[in-house]
């Protein structure tokens, strides 16, 4: 039986919560709720979830946390439980472009003797990539493609009239770093696609509204001494969120179950 702490009781949170309910082998037994956010989080995870506000309050033996809750969760959070020898599977990838908070988390996942794993979250094809990373890579390219309104809270409503939107538009193009930085809530999958390949730096990204499609498309054109991969998923949104993809819960319910199965691909 895995004991899980999870971070984050939104949308994400709560799909990964559904998807785990009657689980035998695993136990959301803690939550790290911020301010006031008490009774969301045991509305998404049960009254018997022991909720606290911080690492510390943590009192049970912990097997996995699990962070649901973005870029600041990360940064909180993150280092406390990977030096308390806590693994921490994270959908927060975006964070990881700022180099400071990549160092850090990095030095207190090895004086824990522990690590953070990135779930694939919307995206797939990433393993094929970190494969490739193995020999040269000369380009890999990240292009993303939402509705309108999946684009709401981002700089994309400065950039263009989202509402009255008639053709599909690049609203970003650049590094996967400043698409990290730039975009915290929108750019997770720009930001697995350069980790696993050649970095937030050399990974070029386009960010485009569109107003003729309705799910969440991300492509991935990579190209190296491997061959040349050319891969599309497009992804039903989470209920009540046009911003997450369905399947970012789902893999991070995969993250969660890998460890406890005899056989893992």
């Amino acid at each position: 039986m895995q004991t899980i702490a999870m971070i984050g009781s939104g949308a994400i949170g709560q799909a990964v919560a559904g998807y785990l309910a009657g689980h035998p082998d695993v136990d959301i037994a803690v939550a790290i709720a911020g301010p006031g956010g008490d009774a969301r989080t045991r509305a998404a995870f049960g009254e018997a979830v022991d909720v606290v506000g911080n690492v510390d309050e943590i009192a049970m033996r912990v097997d996995l946390a699990v962070d649901c809750a973005g870029h600041a969760a990360l940064r909180q959070h993150g280092a406390a439980l990977l030096s308390r020898g806590i693994d921490l599977v994270s959908v927060s990838s975006g964070a990881l472009a700022d180099a400071v908070l990549y160092d850090r988390l990095a030095a207190a996942a090895r004086l824990g003797g522990s690590q953070l794993r990135i779930a694939s979250g919307a995206i797939g094809a990433l393993d094929a990539l970190s494969a490739a990373s193995i020999g040269a890579l000369q380009r890999v390219t990240y292009r993303g493609r939402k509705p309108p309104q999946g684009w709401r809270g981002s700089p994309a409503e400065s950039k263009l009239d989202l509402d009255s939107l008639a053709e599909a538009t690049v609203h970003y193009s650049g590094s996967a770093r400043n698409a990290a930085l730039q975009y915290p809530r929108n750019a997770n999958v720009a930001a697995s696609v350069a980790l696993a390949g050649i970095g937030f730096d050399d990974t070029v990204v386009e960010l485009i509204a569109d107003p003729a499609v309705a799910r969440n498309i991300h492509e991935i054109v990579a190209e190296g001494d491997f061959g040349r991969l050319e891969f599309r998923i497009d992804g039903d949104s989470l209920p009540g969120n046009p911003r997450s993809s369905a399947i970012t819960a789902m893999s991070v319910v995969r993250e969660i179950l890998n460890p406890a199965s005899p056989i893992v691909i």
